[in-house]
């Protein structure tokens, strides 16, 4: 008589069981991970009630950020004019040296699509002879010419840095010959007053300036390819710019070619 019992409590029961493992069932999780369901779905339906506003919010950021973008991109064009301007009158004094008086070098700035660098294609085109339509550098210029141009560029945008610092040229030579490349190898040397150069040649002409020489030789060892790296002094280097010269044999005329041209 003491005891309060209801008989409808255990049916009461295991339907509420049965109604979490259903639900559970239905958005494929464990009944004990529903309450954080749960929680999800309140924080979603949050953020859509909350939708205009926040959506208010992301547009007025966008705004700014792009009101921002579009600032530092104009300040960035700006420069990027002054700086092409500037470029074109020091490269263009750079080629007479390199025996290209009658070249025509030009800094293009076209609009593209806007990206981290701003909205600015930036391009090099050229002329190389008097009344010939200029186009791309690397689609105008030949292989030498295109040498040369490359070297103008280096010797303008090294200026920028003051001196004192090392530059290595990789066979800037390539293409070119004779009293071009003689013209080349002055001004590497003239280029190397003011800081050290490091050029790689194949060129007589180019070599015969350098203040110091080395011979890069490739040898199998064990079935090994070494590179072996000789400095040469006094006579060697003669003889190595007469080997450039001649080939293989250095014949007494080519020992006096090489001389003349490294003190010339």
């Amino acid at each position: 008589d003491a005891l309060s019992f209801n008989p409808v409590e255990l049916e009461e029961a295991e339907e509420r069981l049965f109604a979490i493992r259903a639900l559970a069932r239905k958005h494929g999780v464990g009944a004990d991970d529903l309450p954080e369901l749960a929680d999800t779905f309140r924080t979603k339906l949050n953020n859509l009630e909350q939708g205009d506003m926040n959506l208010q919010s992301c547009r007025q950021a966008l705004d700014s950020a792009q009101s921002a973008y579009d600032h530092s991109a104009a300040t960035l064009n700006a420069a990027r004019v002054k700086a092409a301007a500037r470029l074109d009158v020091a490269v263009m004094a750079e080629l007479p040296p390199l025996r290209m008086e009658r070249a025509i070098f030009k800094t293009e700035i076209h609009k593209t699509d806007p990206g981290p660098d701003g909205y600015d294609e930036v391009g090099f085109t050229v002329a190389t002879n008097p009344g010939a339509p200029s186009g791309p550098i690397n689609k105008i210029a030949s292989g030498g010419e295109l040498s040369r141009f490359l070297l103008a560029l280096k010797l303008c945008l090294s200026n920028e840095d003051g001196n004192g610092r090392t530059m290595i040229f990789d066979e800037i030579d390539r293409g070119v010959g004779g009293a071009t490349a003689d013209a080349v190898g002055r001004r590497l040397a003239q280029l190397a007053e003011g800081g050290q150069v490091l050029v790689v040649t194949h060129s007589p002409q180019v070599a015969a300036q350098a203040a110091h020489h080395w011979r890069v030789e490739k040898n199998v060892i064990r079935d090994q390819t070494l590179s072996t790296v000789i400095p040469l002094d006094g006579n060697e280097r003669v003889d190595e710019v007469a080997r450039m010269l001649s080939g293989d044999t250095i014949t007494p005329e080519a020992r006096a070619a090489a001389h003349s041209l490294m003190v010339s």
